[in-house]
């Protein structure tokens, strides 16, 4: 799920549509007067989930280096998990 800003062409409001890629294309085709705001940038991806789960998912080899820093004499690293 993506957050798209559009905007109305003719009262020139402003909103943010959350919706998966395949459905924001027919919204667009069912909703004519809507058009992408631009100047927002393009989608804004939902976060979803903690950042450490998200950090060892996609760099599976971080929770060892995190592990090996913990065990150095004086560091004030935690267990993340």
């Amino acid at each position: 799920m993506a957050h798209y800003p559009v905007k109305h062409t003719e009262t020139g409001e402003e909103k943010v549509v959350e919706m998966s890629v395949n459905d924001i294309m027919q919204w667009y085709e069912d909703n004519p007067e809507w058009k992408r705001d631009w100047d927002k940038g393009g989608c804004m991806p939902v976060d979803e989930g903690e950042w450490k789960h998200k950090v060892v998912n996609k760099h599976p080899g971080w929770k060892k280096v995190l592990d090996g820093v913990k065990n150095i004499a004086g560091s004030n690293v935690r267990d993340l998990y």
